[in-house]
């Protein structure tokens, strides 16, 4: 099997488009083409469905989609553990993360302790920033609640309650807190599927057999804010990401378990790299203090 038209096909699948797929890979959209076409054609089968500017995976292909996830998640694994073997001081971390109000002290610490470690930093929802973990594109990851994946190391350093907050014009502004069955009169503002703090909620309301009036999905934390803010409902947010906004009031809910576990997290096979070694360090010393 030709190893780069593999290459080709997970980079057109995971893009959903062979031009994203093409700049990530830094080869041209012909060349790449040329390349799932040589793979579909030796042997003699249909990998993807062409869908507007996009395209989509056949049955087959969402099949081969986890194999090669596997391959080059590994393939990644084998590079960090070689790239480790190089001096601290020239090291480099990537870290994913859902938000920045518990990872950003962390890398401040890290860059203070260990200055040569160069960092970057992605955020996206708790299943993207997971994903990317897995398949190899960052190091470390700071995500609550994480799954049961065996080839993840997962350290717990954090309980955070959720809390609900409305605007300054709501009924409940002035009180300290409401119950979970307050909300079935509300409209309930929530981030899209894959949002772990949306999970929790979900199950706490479904537990106390409660369903809000309307539900409105809303595609990032800061506009679930704004929304909130402009009075379009009741939103949801981790404590310790509600930081300060003189628009918005934040209440305690009662009722039931509404509390996220917050995880460093790392594949196993990572482990004794230097820099994520040193991101594991600073942490155990922040818990600590």
């Amino acid at each position: 099997m030709n190893f780069l038209q593999l290459r080709a096909f997970h980079g057109v699948a995971s893009a959903g488009s062979f031009t994203r797929a093409a700049e990530q890979l830094h080869v041209t959209q012909p060349t790449l083409s040329g390349q799932v076409k040589e793979l579909e054609q030796g042997f003699g089968v249909k990998l993807f469905e062409r869908r507007g500017r996009g395209v989509a995976t056949t049955e087959l292909g969402s099949r081969l989609l986890a194999i090669t996830r596997q391959i080059f998640s590994l393939e990644a694994e084998a590079e960090q553990l070689l790239a480790g073997a190089k001096a601290l001081a020239r090291g480099r971390l990537r870290i994913g993360a859902d938000a920045p109000f518990l990872v950003l002290p962390l890398m401040a610490a890290l860059r203070r302790r260990f200055p040569g470690i160069d960092l970057a930093i992605s955020f996206g929802n708790s299943q993207e920033v997971l994903r990317s973990l897995v398949e190899g594109r960052n190091d470390v990851a700071i995500l609550p609640d994480v799954g049961k994946e065996p080839r993840l190391h997962a350290l717990p350093f954090r309980r955070d309650r959720l809390v609900v907050f409305v605007d300054l014009g709501h009924a409940w502004a002035r009180r300290r807190s409401i119950h979970l069955r307050d909300l079935a009169e509300e409209r309930l503002l929530l981030r899209e599927v894959g949002s772990t703090t949306r999970a929790i909620f979900e199950r706490a309301l479904k537990r106390a057999r409660v369903r809000p009036r309307e539900t409105l999905e809303i595609g990032s934390r800061e506009a679930v804010r704004e929304a909130v803010a402009a009075g379009l409902g009741v939103g949801v947010v981790a404590e310790s990401e509600f930081g300060r906004d003189d628009r918005l009031h934040k209440l305690e809910v009662r009722g039931g378990s509404v509390q996220a576990t917050e995880y460093a997290v790392c594949l196993k096979a990572k482990r004794e790299d230097q820099a994520v070694a040193a991101f594991f360090e600073v942490l155990a010393d922040s818990v600590g203090s």
